[in-house]
């Protein structure tokens, strides 16, 4: 099975999209296709006999051809003007390749092909193959980005907008002037005169209709004549309808009735003017709906000082390598993933895990690209570059979710897939309905028009689509990455959420909590004596006695013989005596009486705490007890899951004892403890008797669970292995980012149902409006221009209702 997309510039409605998507999975060999109109693409996966070419074949007889990208090659060993020839023949005998010119004097090739038919790699061997060396120029070899494009198609939209507006008042003067003005018909029957007057507007809106209209009548009337109507042909056939009639009118008038003799010429322009604002406005909205990836791609600076054996240089980011030495300012923003080799300071990652608070640097630290350093001077070595770093990768996953098409959208395609033809219909059912009711030609077609302008798919199709790329970019900010859109509208949906304990409620890493001296040896004596013995151990819990005692800066005590006691603790000689460090079944190996104490170790345990022992030859002198620290943020994460109606669970492989204690202090509702990888797995889907579940973790142990409930949330900070099952990633370690997510998840479903709901009812409303359903009772009736006007602003609401999601999810 293999995956292409194509990018396709002639999607502009829901209906399209539709279209696309069976054109594609009508070709045999297609398992699957999915059309995303907010970023004018279409992922296909297919097996043969399908193939990229046949494919693209199939969408532009279906009238979406991919869209076109160059390419410039630099080719090696050509020498003459048939090398040249050859190469170019080479090129344009490929499937997709609408253009191939070679220029020998630069030994250079400039390739138009259609994106997802052909890629890069496709070229070069293809030169390869007739028996030259191509490589694509950096700067030159991709396609412009969803970002560029959409600047693109917004800059001509206002150009043709403008152009439209500067034709079409003068047409809207001379036509409304005579009702809005007293005097003003009199001033031109006795001036230019009537017909002249019509001239005039009838040429202006042909010019109106031939340049900045002509979109409409280039896409839509080709759509029509293959019998696939969309958005495009309804506005194409409104206002040619309205031009050729008033044209007819004005040109052989004896043709026409005497009692319909009116030209709507001002509503053919109009209708063109006020649909092309309604696009620039809508290009203008899902511009700002992308501004988080533009942002995203913004963090990575252009150039980096590079360290070097003749001294330090800046390059381009695009030349740097693995290995290499950066030197980072104060201020400064991260070049490239990379270990500071230098230095101590702090960083801003927020960018990264939405989390405010600086993160402290040291040399062998990891830093990330596109952070901001603080107040110090750093430098760091290259480990990543190009798409291997971690902004890359979030960037893409980002992209990946945008492109996603959630369960809820399958409604809305039914719908817009007889959208159109059902509108058309209509708009004749209205004609004839008038014209039965008898009253009149110039009524009915008016009505007519209307019906056909009010309709508007465009607001059905991106009610879903603008929502996931405002929302999925909201928690990219956040440190939310959605790796597939569709776990928005399942994470709004779950009812229980299961957590991982260690790493994902705790730190993950013990902590001497408790110290309580036994004898006249004070703490720091214990703990120097502790550490000392620890110092040559190699268990877990030995780092938490080693950590306090650097923390409080207490100089190890010289101890000799140290001596595992697997499973018990440990022995080591000490100046003050036989030094023993365990459990109870250490001391009682040692002839230890702690039985006085015995109560308190009991209430540590209860707690969750690991009790550990010292003693000198056969007297003890201290207790001590570590634990894995719960985090300070998921007391709160906990109740705001609560206070959310959502059940939390805690599912670990650590003992009953600590799993209960860690529940009790965070008030979860379930617990299963001492369970492996697979009964993790298990007891998701013994919780999914609730209903829908997510499953929090960070761990290799935790991706069978991460995989098997309905949304896996990954601790960024966790294994590559448990990111990988998730659909989720926090990229940072703080449980409160689940909240956010479930948050932001619930904001985005609610916003889709706002902007389905809007662009349902408003069809639902206007069209039988539009109709002229409320004349016979006194109500109003629905002229094109207004009908124009209600259709462009329903995309402008819905694209601007979704851009609220940029403030969701704050807490």
């Amino acid at each position: 099975m293999q995956k292409t997309t194509f990018t396709i510039d002639a999607m502009h409605c829901g209906a399209c999209t539709g279209r696309v998507e069976r054109a594609l999975l009508a070709q045999p060999g297609v398992s699957s296709a999915s059309a995303n109109l907010m970023a004018r693409t279409a992922s296909v996966e297919y097996e043969a006999p399908a193939d990229p070419a046949n494919l693209s074949a199939a969408l532009s007889e279906a009238g979406y051809p991919p869209s076109d990208s160059s390419i410039q090659l630099d080719i090696d060993g050509m020498t003459c003007a048939s090398c040249a020839g050859r190469v170019e023949r080479a090129l344009t005998a490929l499937p997709g390749v609408s253009g191939a010119h070679v220029n020998l004097a630069t030994n250079s090739a400039r390739v138009d092909f259609a994106q997802g038919v052909l890629d890069p790699e496709d070229l070069t061997r293809a030169v390869a193959e007739a028996g030259y060396r191509a490589t694509p120029r950096r700067e030159d070899a991709s396609a412009p980005s969803a970002a560029e494009r959409q600047a693109q198609e917004g800059q001509a939209l206002k150009r043709n907008f403008l152009t439209a507006l500067i034709l079409t008042l003068p047409v809207f003067v001379l036509a409304m002037g005579s009702h809005m003005i007293p005097g003003m018909h009199h001033l031109i029957a006795a001036t230019i005169g009537e017909r002249t007057s019509w001239v005039i507007q009838g040429a202006l809106t042909a010019l109106v209709l031939a340049f900045p209209g002509r979109i409409f009548l280039r896409i839509g009337i080709p759509a029509l004549l293959r019998g696939a109507p969309e958005m495009n042909s309804l506005v194409a056939l409104g206002s040619l309808a309205a031009f050729a009639f008033s044209t007819v009118v004005t040109l052989a008038p004896s043709l026409i009735p005497a009692s319909a003799r009116g030209v709507y010429f001002e509503a053919a322009a109009t209708i063109v003017t006020l649909i092309l604002l309604g696009r620039w406005l809508e290009a203008r909205a899902k511009g700002r709906a992308g501004e988080a990836i533009s942002r995203l791609i913004g963090l990575q600076p252009d150039t980096a000082r590079v360290q070097t054996e003749t001294g330090i240089e800046e390059r381009p980011i695009a030349e740097l390598r693995a290995g290499d030495v950066l030197l980072l300012s104060p201020g400064e923003r991260v070049a490239l993933d990379g270990v500071v080799c230098e230095g101590q300071g702090h960083v801003d990652e927020s960018m990264l895990t939405g989390e405010p608070v600086p993160v402290e640097k040291t040399e062998g630290s990891p830093i990330t690209g596109g952070t901001v350093n603080g107040s110090s001077a750093l430098s760091y070595r290259v480990t990543a570059t190009g798409g291997d770093t971690v902004l890359a990768r979030i960037i893409s996953m980002v992209e990946d979710a945008q492109g996603a098409k959630l369960p809820v959208q399958g409604l809305v395609d039914k719908v817009t897939r007889v959208f159109v033809p059902i509108v058309m219909a209509l708009s004749v059912v209205t004609f004839a309905i008038w014209m039965l009711a008898g009253e009149g030609f110039t009524p009915a077609f008016v009505a007519a028009v209307s019906v056909m302008i009010i309709a508007c798919p465009c607001a059905m199709g991106l009610a879903t689509p603008v929502s996931i790329l405002v929302g999925t970019g909201r928690g990219a900010e956040l440190g939310l990455l959605f790796r597939r859109g569709d776990a928005l509208q399942r994470l709004a949906e779950v009812k229980v959420i299961g957590f991982d304990k260690t790493g994902t409620l705790t730190q993950g890493t013990p902590a001497l909590t408790d110290l309580y001296p036994l004898s006249d040896l004070s703490e720091n004596e214990i703990l120097a004596l502790a550490a000392g013995a620890e110092a040559r151990s190699e268990h877990p819990l030995a780092r938490a006695i080693l950590s306090e005692a650097e923390a409080r800066d207490i100089a190890h005590a010289p101890v000799k013989r140290v001596k595992a006691l697997s499973g018990r603790g440990l022995r080591a000689q000490s100046e003050q005596g036989l030094l023993w460090l365990g459990n109870a079944r250490a001391m009682q190996e040692a002839g230890v009486d702690i039985s006085a104490h015995s109560a308190r170790a009991a209430a540590l345990a209860e707690q969750g705490r690991t009790p550990v022992w010292m003693a000198l030859d056969d007297r003890p002198v201290a207790l001590m007890a570590l634990s894995d620290p719960i985090k300070p943020e998921a007391r709160a994460a906990i109740r705001a899951l609560h206070a959310a109606g959502v059940e939390v669970a805690m599912i670990t492989g650590d003992t009953k004892a600590t799993a209960q204690a860690v529940a009790r202090a965070l008030g979860i509702d379930h617990v299963q403890a001492e369970v492996l990888p697979d009964g993790k797995r298990d007891a998701v889907e013994t919780l999914r008797a609730k209903g829908p579940v997510g499953f929090v973790g960070d761990g290799i142990n935790d991706a069978p669970a991460l995989a098997a409930a309905d949304v896996g949330l990954a601790i960024g900070s966790g294994t590559d292995v448990a990111i990988e099952a998730a659909e989720v990633v926090l990229m940072g370690g703080d449980p409160t980012g689940v909240v956010r997510a479930l948050q932001l998840s619930r904001a985005v479903m609610r916003n889709i149902r706002e902007n389905l709901f809007w662009a349902f009812a408003y069809n639902v409303v206007l069209i039988p409006v539009a109709m002229g359903l409320l004349v016979p009772f006194g109500g109003p009736g629905l002229s094109p221009m207004l009908a124009a006007a209600a259709m462009a602003f329903s995309s402008v609401f819905v694209v601007s209702n979704a851009l609220r999601l940029r403030r969701a999810a704050r807490g």
